[in-house]
């Protein structure tokens, strides 16, 4: 299997993140990429590539102009402001009800108007990581389009948490969104199975009304875990995209059992849709070990979870989102490609 990889993620690394009211170190790390890319070398499943540069286009068919605008200068315009803090920027208001919503102007307008939370910094690299895990992501794309079976997308920053104009949850672009868009513009009929433990929230907006894109999540109930405001089992697509939304959320402690159930459900509304093109945005926070989620997935289910996904017989694209234990998410992102190369 392909994996398209580019140290310019290394570029994006925030220095902390802002929950329940106080600072943390974040642990959205460059070093989650570092691991995984070192056990692929380690077990030699495949050739690590470097991604193919692609224009603008692809992420304008998906996101709003204004909105890449606004990420592209974000920082520079923090810096402007405030010229003597490296911090950095970090929306600290926002246009909730009642309030007007501005996307011009003051910088702190702006990230309250595009952000929808604290926890998603914007740094000196960031632009610059966020744009090149797009190439990643479609790279692996066209990959599979010309006649691969399989590619794997390590790209960082995730992005199932960013729609059309909004970003947040550690995502900027969504590569997965991007990606799936393209291959409809190459005249396939691609489906996301997303497995992060959080839902894509992101993801789910951009196609919740359109019938050409399947999206299916099995993730925490929202009842309990992020993102907290999409994910539940009643949303399943508007208009056009009626019935082509289905959500799984789990119960906390989840295991296996359970979880693999919900993955036979999920791929069946995938064959169902008559997909020829899988898109898996592969989140690892499922882990028991998983310092801020709460399933009880294994390191030996991953290599389950790999094949299940084989078995569904279809051409795949997997892309790098969640996961934050750093001692084990290698062998868990491995076992997920090498169960599915062995059916």
């Amino acid at each position: 299997m392909k994996t398209f990889y580019a140290a310019t993620h290394l570029e994006h690394s925030p220095k902390e993140e802002f929950e329940q009211g106080r600072a943390a170190p974040t642990v959205e790390i460059p070093e989650r990429v570092e691991q995984v890319k070192r056990r692929l070398e380690e077990r030699k499943i495949g050739p690590l590539l470097k991604p193919k540069a692609f224009g603008d286009e692809a992420i304008l068919r998906i996101h709003d102009s204004d909105f890449v605008r606004f990420l592209t200068g974000a920082y520079p315009k923090w810096r402007e402001k405030y010229w003597n803090d490296d911090a950095d920027a970090v929306p600290s208001v926002w246009p909730a009800r009642g309030l007007r919503e501005m996307r011009d102007g003051d910088i702190e307008k702006q990230l309250g108007s595009y952000c929808f939370d604290t926890a998603t910094p914007i740094g000196k690299g960031t632009w610059s990581a966020a744009r090149e895990a797009v190439n990643i992501a479609l790279s692996a794309a066209e990959a599979v389009h010309s006649g691969e079976r399989a590619a794997f997308a390590l790209a960082r920053p995730p992005g199932h948490h960013a729609s059309g104009d909004v970003y947040g949850g550690y995502c900027y672009l969504n590569n997965v969104a991007i990606a799936a868009q393209w291959l409809r513009d190459q005249g396939r009929r691609p489906a996301i199975l997303d497995v992060d433990y959080h839902h894509g929230n992101g993801t789910q907006a951009i196609f919740y009304r359109r019938d050409d894109v399947l999206f299916a999540s099995i993730h925490a109930d929202p009842a309990f875990a992020y993102p907290h405001y999409l994910g539940y089992a009643d949303e399943k697509g508007e208009g056009a995209g009626e019935e082509k939304n289905i959500n799984f959320p789990l119960p906390r402690k989840t295991a296996w059992p359970e979880y693999s159930h919900a993955l036979d459900r999920a791929l069946k509304a995938v064959k169902d849709f008559g997909t020829d093109i899988l898109l898996v945005s592969l989140g690892l926070d499922t882990f028991e070990g998983d310092p801020i989620c709460r399933f009880k997935i294994t390191t030996e289910d991953y290599l389950r979870m790999g094949e299940i996904i084989g078995r569904a017989g279809l051409p795949s694209v997997f892309v790098f989102e969640g996961g934050y234990n750093i001692e084990h998410l290698g062998v868990n992102t491995v076992n997920v490609l090498e169960g599915f190369l062995e059916v």
